[in-house]
């Protein structure tokens, strides 16, 4: 009997452990079964990869400029063709990070086949387009937003996306104008997609307005961004070209009536003063990941302007129609804010100085060609030219050369004529004074002194007419001598005579 009991409690032991370990394997299965489906509902709320940012615009208009802001990075560099960076996107609920591609389009239209590198038929449905215009130059924004728009047409035709998803991509873009509803009124699901509230009387949340005139006429169906950059030039076009507050909100209405066109948000921007950078930021995430959206529109500052999709229509527009005094909304643009004309000094060609002795010879040319003119102008025709103050011919020798230790002035030639004859004079009038100064003041033998050869009484017993008289009559005046010592004083000149 023992070994049969034996075996009976073996074999009741034996599925005991067989029922325990069966327990065990479903309680593991269960567990890996968890951990399968929560890494698979993680795999799933992940942020989107692949998603792209095309920027358009001019040259010049700082798109590179502000994407590179966007990515954290403070020196950029600007590159030709087709410029790539990314921008990295942080999820703090479900602490995931991705990168989102940003293509920036070259200026040049020559370009703009290098699109089919940044986008193509199977990712234009994970894509947003950004057009910048520059404020500093306000005359050009609105061709320029109608060019690259264009350009955007042309490239998502030649993609050829089948009619069906075509038609989705636009559905969505009206039901996104539709949907939108102020931050403040779905601040009780911040995180939740925001979606217009349900109807009195519980309609059916499908049933949506109808879009009103003139919105999304252009449907390219990805969403659109108008960006204005350098906003800060407003003041330096009121102060250099007089623009007024209605040339700003006049600009401002026909910017606002090509995003409605286009189904467009407008934000303007600045990265110098750094105005609306992170509600750029915000937005673009909003667009692209559904982010929820936490700033309202804004249309009083004039500089830092932001309207979401889907906020505006034609009755806000007429808003600022009623601050136009001088200018009517329906003007063409190009003729209200023209482009100012372009400053002459600014553009002379650079001019060489030509070498300076080929100046003196062309000026020694010249002075040779002119025929000799009299130095005085005043002159009679009819004077003789060897006329002189003083007698060419005098009756008796004079004794100033041997006197004088100077050179004896020579007389003015009679056949001289014109500015020789003039020089003549000059030259013998001032030596006389100097022949004056050389001797002493008081030897009886200067031509100074009164009993020397020049003086008034020798004169007048030679017969010579007096040099110099009136010079000496000034200068016994200045040193208020009167003339009689001079008289008393003199010598006679019989000696000087001989």
């Amino acid at each position: 009997m023992a070994p049969v009991l034996e075996k009976k409690l073996l074999g009741a032991a034996g599925a005991g452990d067989t029922m325990e370990n069966s327990a065990e394997d479903e309680e593991g299965q269960n567990l890996w079964s968890s951990i399968l489906s929560e890494v698979s509902t993680r795999s799933s709320s992940k942020l989107p990869s692949g998603k792209n940012i095309l920027v358009f615009g001019e040259d010049g208009s700082g798109k590179t400029t502000l994407m590179a802001k966007l990515q954290g990075a403070e020196h950029n560099k600007k590159g030709r063709g087709l410029e790539y960076l990314y921008l990295s996107v942080h999820d703090e609920d479900r602490d995931d990070l991705t990168r989102c591609n940003v293509w920036i389009l070259d200026g040049d239209l020559y370009h703009k086949g290098l699109l089919k590198f940044a986008v193509s038929g199977e990712s234009v449905r994970d894509s947003l387009a950004v057009l910048v215009a520059d404020m500093s130059r306000p005359w050009s924004i609105m061709e320029s937003l109608q060019k690259w728009a264009s350009v955007l047409r042309d490239h998502l035709d030649k993609l050829k996306v089948p009619p069906e998803e075509m038609r989705d991509m636009e559905q969505n873009m009206v039901k996104a104008f539709q949907e939108y509803l102020e931050p403040e009124d779905s601040s009780t699901t911040p995180a939740s997609p925001q979606r217009r509230a349900p109807a009195a009387g519980g309609e059916d949340e499908g049933v949506l307005l109808p879009l009103p005139d003139n919105v999304l006429t252009h449907n390219l169906g990805i969403p659109v961004m108008v960006v204005c950059t350098k906003c800060d030039a407003v003041s330096v076009l009121e102060k250099e070209h007089d623009y007024k507050e209605e040339h700003f909100d006049y600009i401002q209405s026909h910017i606002r009536r090509f995003c409605l066109r286009y189904g467009a948000a407008l934000i303007y921007t600045s990265v110098k003063e750094e105005k609306n950078l992170d509600t750029l930021y915000k937005y673009t995430l909003h667009k692209l990941y559904d982010f929820p959206l936490t700033t309202p529109a804004l249309v009083v500052e004039k500089d830092a302007v932001f309207i979401p999709s889907g906020w505006d229509n034609e009755k806000k527009i007429a808003i600022l129609h009623e601050n136009l005094a001088s200018l009517r909304p329906d003007d063409p643009f190009e003729d209200v804010i023209g482009k100012p004309p372009v400053r002459k000094l600014v553009h002379d060609k650079e001019v060489c100085a030509e070498d300076e002795q080929v100046f003196l010879m062309k000026q020694q040319s010249l002075l040779a060609k002119q025929p000799a003119t009299p130095t005085r102008g005043t002159e009679s025709p009819a004077r003789p030219a060897s006329a002189s103050p003083r007698p060419t011919g005098r009756p008796g020798p004079t004794n100033v050369a041997s006197v004088s230790p100077m050179t004896a002035v020579k007389k003015p030639d009679p056949n001289m004529k014109g500015a020789a004859a003039n020089e003549g004079v000059l030259a013998n009038f001032f030596n006389s004074l100097l022949s004056k100064k050389t001797g002493s003041p008081g030897a009886p033998g200067s031509p100074g002194t009164p009993g020397g050869p020049n003086s008034p009484a020798s004169a007048k017993k030679t017969g010579q007419k007096p040099v110099l008289t009136d010079v000496q009559a000034e200068l016994d005046r200045m040193t208020r001598k009167p003339d009689a010592m001079a008289t008393d004083n003199s010598s006679p000149p019989a000696e000087n005579e001989a």
